[in-house]
């Protein structure tokens, strides 16, 4: 099996947003404001393939679905689908990929499932004959928003989802279409029921599954966020993701499971590590994945 990180659409957002507890003198340093506060953001996929037998895409960006308007109040940086040309790149069309893989429905992580927008068109999806895997308790929540995050879906998007036959909505660590190949793990402080994909590694010690590699989406949307206090201002329940976040990275250190970021513009996959303080951070950064072997 091989791994390509795929680039979407990047995004600005404000970084006072992004980084919620951080004052702006710390994060400034990880992540330098433009002039209107807002901080480069990428929107990173994974592929994999095969996996279970079968091409896999976890996550698609935000895409290009916005309309003029809301793709400049949301700061998308192209007007391309820049995830398609992307996989093109690493020699795959929309029409290849078997299965998605969603942490969870908002739109900077599930946009790019949907066709460029188009005057007068209605929103269809991108990918022909892919199957699509989400939470079942996230997709509850999509379908039915709170009003603190209503604005991060796209209404249209659950129907169209069910309307390809194609939709499994997952409870439990493992899936029917891809079994015990990949691993899902759950967290509530961002949004309710984030799935968290991790592809299960080649080494099992003591029952457990070491050297796998893990969607972290927005639990840990990148390096700088590895550090346990800081969280964003989107998150729903800060003190929870904390919680969850510490837990998530002891987890992953203990069995060598690496980080993949999907919003660090700079770093594709790290590796977990803890300073003698006990602070959590990030070794062997790698900017890009092409198609790297799992157990490299």
């Amino acid at each position: 099996m091989k791994l390509w990180s795929i680039l979407g659409n990047s995004q600005k957002l404000d970084g006072g947003a992004m980084f919620g507890n951080a004052p702006r003198a710390m994060w400034s340093k990880w992540a330098p404001p433009d002039e209107h506060n807002r901080i480069d953001l990428a929107c990173r996929a994974l592929l994999a393939s095969p996996l279970a037998g079968k091409t896999v895409l976890f996550e698609t960006g935000i895409g290009a679905f916005f309309e003029p308007k809301l793709r400049e109040r949301y700061g998308v940086v192209e007007q391309r689908h820049v995830l398609v040309d992307s996989l093109a790149q690493a020699g795959f069309a929309p029409a290849d990929i078997d299965v998605v893989v969603l942490s969870h429905l908002h739109f900077d992580h599930a946009g790019g499932l949907l066709a460029p927008w188009a005057e007068g068109e209605a929103p269809r999806l991108l990918f022909p004959n892919a199957h699509y895997l989400i939470g079942r308790e996230h997709y509850e929540r999509a379908r039915h928003p709170h009003p603190r995050d209503r604005a991060s879906f796209i209404p249209e998007l659950p129907a169209l989802l069910e309307a390809t036959g194609r939709l499994e909505l997952v409870e439990g660590e493992h899936s029917r279409l891809l079994g015990e190949t990949v691993r899902f793990h759950y967290s509530h402080g961002h949004t309710p029921g984030l799935m968290l994909a991790e592809i299960v590694g080649p080494e099992t010690l003591d029952g457990q599954a070491h050297g796998g590699v893990v969607f972290c989406a927005d639990l840990i949307p990148g390096r700088p966020w590895v550090h346990v206090p800081i969280t964003m201002g989107y998150d729903r329940n800060a003190e929870l993701l904390i919680d969850e976040k510490r837990a998530f990275l002891s987890d992953k250190l203990e069995r060598n499971v690496h980080l993949f970021f999907t919003h660090d513009p700079g770093c594709a996959l790290a590796q977990v590590v803890r300073d003698d303080k006990g602070k959590f951070g990030t070794a062997h950064e790698v900017a890009e994945l092409q198609a790297r072997a799992l157990a490299a």
